[in-house]
């Protein structure tokens, strides 16, 4: 997969995480359907879903919460952001029972390249026809040199093997130039 133009094409000047992110999930998403060598928009090999899942902290607090629907201090998730695809699981457990592809690559800071879903442990069926599935932790670099993980980039694709290494490093180019690109 070649990288994208996100910066020139929506992120020109535009530093909000949610309009970034909505851009590049519709970028990535329209362009590799345009791809039908690779994925297309044969239903034996498509790109089903692209999307962000991000860190509970970038979402606004409820404003009417009762004592008694406050989560535990200890239980943390990743929460749905912009996608593209059918509609999918609105939260990930990351701590301290994390689960599924997007829990692991966010957990262990690097991009995990799964090849037959079905076979990993743990995996989170928000499609019973993804076959295989790409996450990229989106990691944040700070001026003092820490690293946090802020969420993950996640795609999905009906095909067994769907995604390779070079999908995976474009990927994580994406990754860092939309992380790169927001105001956070």
């Amino acid at each position: 997969m070649s990288t994208l133009n996100l910066k020139d094409c929506s992120m020109a000047n535009a530093t909000g995480y949610v309009t970034n992110l909505a851009n590049a999930s519709s970028q990535i998403y329209s362009s590799l359907l345009s791809f039908p060598t690779h994925f297309g928009q044969d239903d034996d090999k498509a790109v089903n879903w692209c999307g962000f899942y991000l860190i509970e902290g970038l979402f606004p607090s409820p404003r009417t919460l009762s004592a008694d629907q406050t989560p535990p201090s200890d239980h943390k998730k990743l929460l749905l952001g912009p996608f593209c695809g059918k509609p999918a699981c609105q939260f990930i457990s990351i701590s301290p029972k994390p689960r599924g592809v997007c829990a692991d690559a966010f957990n262990k800071r690097q991009t995990l390249v799964v090849p037959e879903v079905d076979l990993y442990p743990g995996h989170i069926a928000c499609d019973g026809e993804t076959k295989s599935e790409i996450v990229v932790p989106l990691l944040l670099h700070h001026e003092d040199g820490t690293v946090e993980a802020i969420g993950v980039l996640d795609l999905d694709c009906l095909a067994i093997g769907g995604f390779d290494a070079d999908d995976e490093i474009g990927l994580n180019k994406i990754a860092k130039l939309v992380v790169d690109s927001c105001d956070w």
